[in-house]
């Protein structure tokens, strides 16, 4: 008598007698087939759009990478103001400020320097270009990408506190006075300091800056590795401020002084944030 050993199904031919019973690891197999040609056809994709989109310019590219840098260096710097000012000392004091600035050119530099050398001042480049580093054609796209990056900070800064600014100042933007905000954006004299005495603060802070910066750098004295050279510069910023900041609020670059000035003439202070002399932070 013939016995089906199979009462119930019967296995398909194949090469591999028990093929039959692992139906799920041909469809593993086929499933892992499939997600290799989405993954090839995705990063063909990828790299396609890289091409699309790649800057071939060098001036662009370098333009682009100082206003990203100065970009963050200002939003952590700005940010960092309006809390003290507008949280009237409650929320952060004068060291807090110096912090995030240092911060902020630390980050700038990790994210530029790479491109263009993360100048992210004004000051530095026109040096540079006076020692020979640079063309003036590069000085141009250079100063053109930090005054960008600077003026979206401003925006940026002033888009995240619209609020509280206007709760601060009784919907009335000024530039002096006990509900002031301009000095949120960009630095002003102390009473006390006459106009010679803010220009040689600034001009001291500045060649202190750029003399810091220059020694960091130096290859034939005895120059910080290179991975630690944005830390290093962030710690100087932060030197600065901190020795050099009560006369005139240390701007020491103007990248980041006049394009904030230029957005909050067009934001709504007016051109007094040209021509006011005193602004100074209040804390009570």
């Amino acid at each position: 008598m013939n016995v089906d050993v199979f009462p119930y199904s019967h296995p398909p031919p194949s090469s591999d007698p028990y093929d039959w019973i692992r139906p799920n690891l041909r469809e593993e197999q086929h499933a892992q087939e499939r997600a290799g040609s989405f993954k090839e056809v995705g990063k063909t994709m990828l790299e396609k759009t890289k091409k699309v989109f790649r800057i071939r310019n060098t001036a662009i590219r370098q333009m682009l990478a100082e206003a990203l840098g100065t970009f963050i260096v200002m939003v952590f710097g700005l940010s960092s103001v309006a809390q003290v000012v507008l949280g009237k000392g409650n929320n952060g004091q004068y060291l807090s400020i110096n912090i995030a600035f240092g911060i902020g050119v630390t980050l700038g530099i990790y994210a530029a320097g790479g491109i263009s050398g993360a100048h992210l001042n004004a000051a530095i480049t026109i040096t540079q270009c006076v020692l020979g580093n640079i063309s003036w054609t590069t000085v141009i796209a250079y100063i053109i990408g930090q005054f960008l990056g600077s003026f979206l900070a401003a925006a940026t800064v002033f888009a995240l506190y619209y609020d509280a600014i206007y709760v601060y100042s009784n919907g009335n933007l000024t530039v002096s006075g006990p509900n002031a905000t301009a000095m949120i954006f960009s630095t002003y004299p102390a009473p006390n300091v006459s106009l010679q005495g803010a220009f040689f603060t600034e001009f001291t802070a500045t060649v202190m800056l750029i003399l810091g910066i220059l020694v960091i750098h130096d290859e034939k004295n005895n120059a910080a590795i290179k991975s630690a050279q944005p830390v290093l510069t962030g710690l100087l910023v932060l030197g600065i401020g901190l020795g050099m900041g009560l006369n005139t609020g240390y701007a020491i670059n103007p990248s980041r002084d006049l394009p904030p000035r230029i957005f909050m003439a067009i934001a709504g202070w007016g051109m007094a944030v040209f021509t006011e002399q005193r602004a100074r932070i209040q804390l009570t």
